[in-house]
């Protein structure tokens, strides 16, 4: 039996549909999301890179 809660990240070539029929296919459900920016440094000075998105992921259990 796997782990009952996960963190899924959208990968940077990943479609965030992608990334929920990853989680479908895992057998996980998403119940939460969180986005964070990432920055790196140009020149000394931080700039925007891209996006972070997780998403919070709970096992599936179908009732019987």
């Amino acid at each position: 039996m796997g782990k009952q809660q996960i963190w899924y990240e959208v990968e940077e070539n990943e479609s965030i549909e992608d990334c929920l029929a990853r989680m479908r296919r895992d057998g996980y459900m998403a119940v939460g999301r969180k986005e964070e920016p990432v920055f790196h440094l140009v020149n000394g000075e931080p700039t925007y890179l891209r996006q972070k998105i997780q998403f919070k992921a709970m096992l599936w259990q179908e009732s019987e």
